[in-house]
This record gives structure tokens, sequence and C-alpha cells, in this order.
């Protein structure tokens, strides 16, 4: 579908009649062009492109619009970069002149976040691209000189060889190494040494000695040439770069593929009734709009009309389509897949659930784990340690000759480059992050990933955590010679038409498809009565509600546990028995925590009986009762000074206390704004297996760091007096760096996959199959 604008006669009419017109509106998605004064970039979404025809004609109809300098179409994905003026131009020229054409278009403002970042990826890329050519080439010409025999190459062939060296390594000096040298001279205008000084000194040495030993053989630097060196050393560093930033790209599954989740335009209905197409960002709360099959969400909300499934994968972990049905709650971010809804906007902008979690994705992607801040501690001193070492290095050899010095001090600098110590850990955790918020687990610190690992005990809050906010049907009595499906499947057709806690429970513990009840009245306190067929056929009379309603006689029973009963003509027929309901996944994954060796404890505000009974249903050990705020902190205090390293599992208000004072913190489902503050963690699905999950993934992180430190530790402890001894020449040191990168980076890389956990599935095994007994 088409934007719905107005249709001018001329140019007049149709800036008066378009919103986009106003600047207030046009600049959200334009952005000045640098250089050139009075014009501006703007991006448009096109609508209806199915071919690269398409992208011609776009081109052409824009193009020929007057204040319109130049147009740039792709057709991959959709998208026109407008560069106009706006003395000459408007925003409803451009969607008129498409509209003439066939097509349609609305403003694509978060591709000017995007674009800078996809430029310099793709100009990584091409440096990239050229240094491998480039270094190819000169590898080939290089060959012979290690090959060859002495006196096998004639002088001529041999300076042919180096010119045609040193003409091919220009293009990696002036292009590719474009980021090390901008960057180190950066670094020495800030007064400090960073990675890039000695990457620079070593390819500036390397390319100036061997430019001289080029133009002047017989000179004193007229040894040999490393031009080989010089191409494969900037290779394979720009080759960790490149794999660096793409494993960058795929936090959180990709930070902005998160941010741009939303789409651009959604159908709105009009005042008339009339859905039209609009920008996202003009929705409001209180608008109705619809939502098609295989489109996201753009906001929170509840469905009016229809019903559907939806994927919140990437929201709550929940890898299975969930049944929305009307009245019922949708998130932005969230995938539509099967049926057409109305949906009635609730929540835009940074106030929805999917604004928050990108918040958090963006704070985690910024954060440095405490190993990283002392990787970098240490390679400032220690890259000042290394221009020294390389100045020491070529004054003690400088009296074998000044080549071979020169060839000494650039192995020097390249071979302690610490960008294997500086990769080893923030490599590692952003891997680790992504792959957990693809499980729906949301990493706000990154150095709690760390602490994580070194956990010993995890604590549960009870409500809201392990528990959901509605009850469960847990046990059944019934009378003799009754049939307890029966009984339950006639109980449900009264609950329908009550909205008491406990007839809901006992509605959703019934099977579907069950009878239907017909005149129901209730007793305001007591229950409610109707008449409800049985399987032969008949109606009966039934009452449905307290003891004293039902005629129910006493029986064994918790004291602590509500009920509810059934009785017809006969008097009573039937008990039940209700309980908070537990999460359907609490029994596995407390067997998973105890399976990983972490002992797993229970706190709770509420009754000790009803938080004992829940901890053996859910398999929990040690489990504490009538537990104030101060309590549940003095109880972490204390196992903090017995040496335990706590892990705690929270959501109230109540929690952002003890979450605080945890040695790591996880705010489960959608907690109270202080308990989410609190937490290092945030479970926005709820989902309990993803705690196991968190802390093997945290050990797995804690181990590839480890590896990645003594990795660096060991290349460096063997490389450097190799370097200083003058027994590694620069292209052994150049490849020795590099292969530490990758290594580092592709051993992070193993991270980025994490199985789940087997959950248990459906709702709680009590509330599923509850006990039934026969009463006298």
């Amino acid at each position: 579908m088409q934007m719905t604008v107005p249709t001018p006669d001329d140019g007049a009419a149709a800036r008066g009649g378009c919103v986009l017109d106003e600047p207030a509106e046009w600049e959200g998605f334009s952005r000045p062009v640098a250089g050139r004064a009075g014009r501006w970039e703007s991006f448009l979404a096109i609508e209806g492109m199915h071919c690269a025809a398409c992208a011609l004609t776009v081109e052409a109809a824009l193009s020929r619009l007057p204040g319109v300098d130049s147009v740039r179409v792709n057709g991959a994905s959709a998208t026109a970069c407008l560069v106009w003026s706006p003395e000459g131009s408007r925003p409803s020229d451009w969607l008129s002149a498409l509209q003439r054409a066939g097509y349609g278009a609305v403003p694509a403002g978060d591709l000017l976040a995007a674009e800078p970042r996809r430029q310099a990826q793709r100009l990584l890329l091409w440096r990239w691209l050229v240094a491998g050519f480039c270094m190819m080439q000169v590898m080939m010409y290089a060959y012979p000189a290690y090959t060859a025999a002495p006196g096998e190459i004639t002088p001529d062939i041999q300076a042919l060889l180096r010119w045609a060296s040193w003409v091919l390594t220009l293009p990696v000096l002036l292009f590719s190494c474009v980021p090390f040298f901008s960057a180190a001279a950066r670094d020495l205008r800030n007064g400090r040494i960073g990675m890039d000084v000695p990457v620079a000194l070593g390819i500036a040495i390397a390319f100036g000695a061997s430019t001289a030993a080029t133009f002047d053989p017989a000179g004193p630097l007229g040894g040999d040439v490393w031009f080989d060196s010089v191409t494969m050393f900037v290779f394979f560093l720009l080759s960790g770069r490149l794999l660096e930033q793409r494993l960058r790209d795929r936090t959180a599954g990709s930070l902005e593929a998160l941010m741009r989740r939303l789409p651009q335009t959604i159908e709105r209905q009009r005042e008339d009734g009339v859905f039209e197409r609009v920008p996202v960002r003009r929705l409001a709360a209180g608008d109705l709009i619809r939502v098609l099959p295989a489109e996201v969400f753009p906001a929170d909300g509840r469905i009016v009309e229809g019903q559907t499934q939806v994927d919140e994968a990437l929201l709550t972990g929940e890898c299975s389509p969930l049944p929305r049905r009307q009245g019922e709650p949708v998130v932005a971010g969230s995938h539509n897949l099967t049926g057409a809804l109305l949906v009635r906007v609730q929540r835009t902008g940074s106030q929805t659930r999917y604004a928050g979690i990108v918040a958090l994705m963006e704070q985690a992607s910024l954060d440095k784990p405490r190993l990283a801040q002392i990787a970098d501690r240490i390679a400032s001193p220690f890259l000042v340690g290394v221009v020294l070492a390389a100045a020491a290095a070529a004054a003690w050899w400088w009296e074998s000759g000044p080549a071979h010095a020169l060839g000494v001090a650039v192995a020097v600098l390249i071979v302690t480059c610490p960008c294997a110590l500086s990769l080893a850990t923030p490599a590692a955790t952003l891997a680790s992050a992504g792959a957990l918020a693809r499980r729906g687990v949301l990493v706000r610190r990154l150095q709690a990933l760390e602490a994580c690992a070194g956990v010993d005990t995890v604590v549960f809050d009870k409500t809201g955590t392990l528990t959901q906010d509605r009850m469960s049907l847990v046990a059944a009595r019934v009378r003799a010679g009754a049939d307890g499906a029966q009984a339950l499947a006639q109980a449900a057709a009264l609950a329908r038409h009550s909205l008491h806690p406990a007839a809901r429970a006992l509605a959703a513990a019934a099977p579907a498809g069950g009878p239907a009840a017909t005149q129901v009245s209730e007793a305001p306190g007591r229950g409610v009565r109707g008449v409800v067929a049985g399987e032969d056929g008949r109606a009966r009379e039934l009452r449905l509600g307290s003891a004293s309603f039902c005629g129910a006689p006493a029986g064994p029973a918790s004291a602590d546990r509500l009920q509810t009963h059934l009785a017809d003509e006969a008097g009573w027929l039937a008990s039940f028995e209700l309980d908070e309901a537990m999460r359907g996944d609490a029994p596995a994954a407390m067997g998973a925590l105890r399976a990983m060796g972490l002992g797993v404890q229970l706190l709770s505000g509420d009754h000790a009986a009803n938080v004992l009974r829940l901890a053996r249903r859910a398999g929990i050990g040690p489990a504490l009762g009538g537990c104030s705020p101060e309590d549940k902190l003095d109880h972490v205090r204390r196992a903090q000074q017995e040496g335990h390293r706590l892990l705690m599992v929270g959501d109230g208000m109540n929690d952002g206390p003890v979450l605080a004072r945890a040695d790591v913190s996880i705010a489960m489902g959608q907690a109270v704004p202080l308990a989410q503050s609190r937490s290092d963690f945030a479970i926005p699905g709820g989902q309990l297996a993803s705690v196991a999950l968190l802390v093997r993934q945290a050990r797995r992180t804690r181990a590839i760091v480890r590896q990645n430190l003594a990795w660096a530790a060991v290349y460096n402890a063997v490389s450097v007096p190799l370097a200083v001894m003058g027994a590694m020449p620069p292209w052994l040191a150049g490849l020795g760096m590099a292969a530490s990168s990758l290594g580092v980076v592709a051993n992070a890389a193993r991270l980025a996959r994490v199985d789940a956990l087997p959950t248990a599935e459906g709702r709680p095994p009590l509330a599923r199959t509850p006990a039934v007994t026969h009463g006298a």
C-alpha cells in the first residue's frame, strides 16, 4: 500500500498539502551535506519496487525534479538517497513524482544513523581487499629471492622485482594503512602511545628502509627489502579487525538490527474509518492500527480484533510461536505470524518494552569488563616499553649493519603489538552477550559475566519469579462413583461466568470443548449456580463456590490452600484445591542448576508454609518465608561473609536492595524499575531455564578469556626474545602477530553459539494432572 499524500495540480498545492514539507518533519530524516551549504541528504523507503528496472524508474522520476541534485537508489534494500536544496524542492514533490510513476515512499530517518556504520564497514572491506590483492602479487615477486641460489638472479632482474614490489606496496601504504597512521597520529597528538603507534612505526620503517634499498641498492640500506612483510602484515592485521568488527555487529543479534527491527510504516485508521500508511514515528497512544501477517508490531498495544500467533523470540527468548487473541497485549518488535489484527496503541517510542531492551543493549555494548580495563591499563606502559625495546635493539645491532638493525627493530615493533592482549576479553564478552541476547537474556553490565562464572549459590524470590500471577489446580476430591474429569468440566462451565481467581483457575485447568452452562446466576460472596448438561445429555442444576454454599463435607486439605466446591441436586459433588501457579520450567531449571554444582535457595516475604510447599514442588532445598527486605539483605550478607558468591534472582520492589548487594543479580520478567536498575542481567520473558543457561555461558566465557590471555602471554614471552635476538625476520613477526590476533578472535567467536538447556513444556505438572481422590 502506498503512502496517502495529496495529489497536487501544481508545486504550490503540494507544498501546502503535505506535513512532511515542514522543516521540523523533514529534518527528522535528513542531514546537511558536509561541505555543501544549503544542501541536504534525505533517505526514503520506496514501496512497490520489485526489480532492477524499478530502481532505474525511481531514480529517473526523482532526478527530473527541480532542486534535486542527485539520487541513489538501492534496489536490494528498496531505499533512495536524495541530495537536494530546500529552496528548490520539497518532500511533497518527491512523493507526488513517485506516485505518478506508480510507487509509494515514506521517510527512513533511521538510515541516517546506520549509513555511516555501513560506509565504514564497506571501506574496511575495500582496504582489506586491496591489501590482500597486493600482498599476493608482492609475494609472487619476493618468492625468487627466498628460493634462488646466490648469483642465480641477475642484478637487473632483482631491481625489476623490487620496483614492481614497491609499486604494488604503495596502494597498501596509502590506502589500506590509513586507519593505522591516522590513529597513531591522533594518539601522539594526545600525548599517549596506543596500539597503532608501534604498528605505524613498524610499517613506516620497513617501507622506508625498503624504499631506500630499492632506489639505492649500493647504499647502506641496500641489503634486504621487506615489501612482502609490510603487505602481509597489513593484510592479516586488517583481517583481524574485520573479524572483530563482524563479531561486534553480532552483539545482541546485532544491536543495529535490533534497533531497526521496527517497521518504517504501518496502516493507521483515520477519522473517516479509512486506513492509511503512515510513518511509525507519527503513532500516538490511542491510535488504531492494522498489522498484517509477516509484519512487525511497531508499538505496544492490545488486540481489538482478530487472533494470530506471534514470535517474541528476540524480546523474551521464547522460541515457540505464542497465541494472541482479542483483548491480549502485543509488544513492539515482535512478529505477527498468521492473522491480520486491529491493535489499539498503548505505548510508543521510548516508552515501549522494545525501547527498554535496546537501551539495555546499548549500555552493554559500551560497557567494558574488568579484565579488559586491566588489559588496557597494562597495554599503555607495555607499548612504551615496546618502542624503547625496538630502539635499544636497533642500537645494539647497528654495528652489524643498518639494514639488519632496522630489520630487528621492525620485527620487535610488529611482534610485540598487544592486539591479542587487548582483544582477549572484549571479543569474548561481546560474543557471549550477543549469544545470550538471542536467547532472551539481556546483559546490562559486561563485567558481570566474569562474576557470574564464579557464583556457587543461586537465591530466588518466590512471587513473580518462581510463580505466575494466577492460581492453578493442584488436587481434586470427588464423591464416590463420580467421574473426576466430568466434574472438572462441569465446574469449568460455571467458572467461565465468573471473574474470581479460583474460577479462572478452574476454567484454565479444564480441557477445551467442554459443556456450556445456561441460566447462570451469582450469589454474592458465595458462588455461582447454573444449568449444565452431563455426559448423558441430561441437564442438571449445579452450584460452584464455598463449602457452605455447596454443602461440602470436611476433608483432608491444606489449611493454606484455597478450596472451591461443586454440588448438584444430590448435594456435594467435588472439591478442588488451588495453589499459586508455579512456572512450568521451575523443576527442570532447579535440577539444571544443581547439576552444575550450584546451591539453590528460596527467600520470600510470603507465609513460611506457602514458601516451603512451593520449594518442595520446585525441588529447592533451603527455603525461608516471612522475610522482610532487611531479612533478605542480612541473609545474603551472612552468606557472603561465609565465603559464598551469590546470584540473586528477583522482580519486585522489595528485591532492589538485595539485588544490589548480591555478587550477581537478575531481574526476571517485567520487573519493577528499581529491580531492573539494580540488576546485572534481565530476562524479559521470565524463563527460569535461562538462569542456568546464563551461568553456563558465563563459565564458558571465563574459560575462553583465560585461554586468550594465556595465548597472548605465551606468544609475547616466546616471540619478543626471538625478535630482540634477531632470530625473527619482519615477515615472520608480521605473520605471528596477525595469527595471534586472528586466533583470539576466532576462539572468542565460539561463544556466539549457545545451546538451550532442556526445559519443561506446558503448564506445571500438578496443574496439568491434578490428583483426584474419591470421598464418601
